[in-house]
């Protein structure tokens, strides 16, 4: 009995660090995919401070670019 439950242990533990290797690999860039993810989070910090001088800092143009920068900043530690 003991003997098995060591063989499925390996098992899993095998299986978790096969999972945790592949995840890290899945989300490393290239240097080409971290350029267009700097310059696409520097457009959308751009486009958020335009919209607060031309319209404040609560208005919803305002808001709407800061959901864009959020987006742009989630999308890219997915990758």
């Amino acid at each position: 009995m003991s003997h098995m439950f060591r063989r499925t242990g390996m098992a899993v533990l095998v299986g978790a660090l096969l999972m945790s290797i592949s995840s890290v690999a899945a989300r490393a860039q290239t240097p080409e995919q971290h350029y267009r993810c700097e310059r696409r989070i520097r457009r959308a910090e751009a486009n958020l401070q335009r919209a607060i001088d031309r319209h404040g800092t609560n208005s919803r143009q305002a808001e709407r670019r800061r959901r864009e920068l959020a987006e742009a900043r989630a999308q890219c530690e997915g990758i």
